[in-house]
């Protein structure tokens, strides 16, 4: 049971999101063809136009761009916190019919990690978790339950920190939300290291749009009041924005 490292991959995208944006929202104001506006959008740099609607906060045409990401080396505990994000669609690997007999790879929160006694603990735990799994599986075949449906009941002693695969599809603007929330220090540590990495991806493809994506307190006071981690200066050094830089408008 070898402890699961992170992998992003970003798999597919709109082609072009920026134009695709772009005429999204030039169609709202201009009485031209389709075709027409196509071939302007197509021949233009639509940077600054991007940039303008990101501004204003003009958003709808923004959920025209949509991403889809392949995760692996994620926990059991981590993906339940992804799904609440809704306005998204996920395919997760299924632990009913996938058997895990084999071992399951599972995360070390690197708190635990660090610690000598509790990494020995923890990997102990996780041990043991695999041991009654097996014995679960084995002893349900021998009443003649087997494949999905043993798995099925088997799986309720798997932990938390099992590893997960799954699929993420969101728009520009669920995105954005997105990092907003989990790019946050105050975000837990594994979904947060998830985020920033798809974020890296995103921005060499859409530059524009994700320009200035990230936590909320970038480009204004903290959301968080009372519960702020209180290192604004250093979250905005860490994604190098200037203290002098206008703010954008979310």
């Amino acid at each position: 049971m070898p402890e699961a490292k992170l992998k992003v991959i970003l798999l597919r995208h709109t082609p072009d999101p920026e134009e695709t944006v772009a005429m999204a929202a030039k169609l709202c104001y201009s009485p031209a063809d389709i075709e027409s506006l196509k071939g302007r959008i197509e021949a233009g740099d639509q940077k600054a136009f991007v940039e303008k609607l990101v501004k204003m906060g003009h958003m709808t045409p923004i959920e025209h761009a949509s991403f889809t990401f392949a995760v692996e080396g994620i926990s059991r505990a981590c993906s339940h916190q992804l799904v609440r994000h809704r306005l998204a669609s996920y395919s997760q690997q299924s632990q009913r019919y996938v058997n895990e007999e084999a071992g399951f790879d599972y995360i070390i929160p690197p708190l635990i990690r660090e610690d000598k006694e509790l990494k020995k603990t923890f990997t102990g735990f996780m041990k043991a978790s695999q041991e009654t799994y097996n014995l679960m599986v084995r002893k349900l075949n021998e009443k003649g339950i087997k494949g999905e449906s043993a798995n099925q009941d088997a799986r309720f002693v798997l932990p938390n920190a099992a590893e997960t695969k799954i699929m993420i599809t969101m728009n520009a603007r669920e995105l954005l939300h997105f990092f907003r929330q989990r790019c946050c220090n105050r975000a837990q540590w594994e979904i947060r290291r998830m985020a920033e990495r798809m974020l890296r991806l995103v921005k060499k493809t859409a530059p524009t749009i994700f320009h200035a994506a990230g936590p909320a307190c970038l480009y204004a006071p903290c959301p968080e009041g009372d519960y702020s981690c209180g290192k604004a200066d250093e979250v905005r050094k860490k994604y190098g924005v200037m203290k002098n830089k206008p703010r954008a408008r979310r």
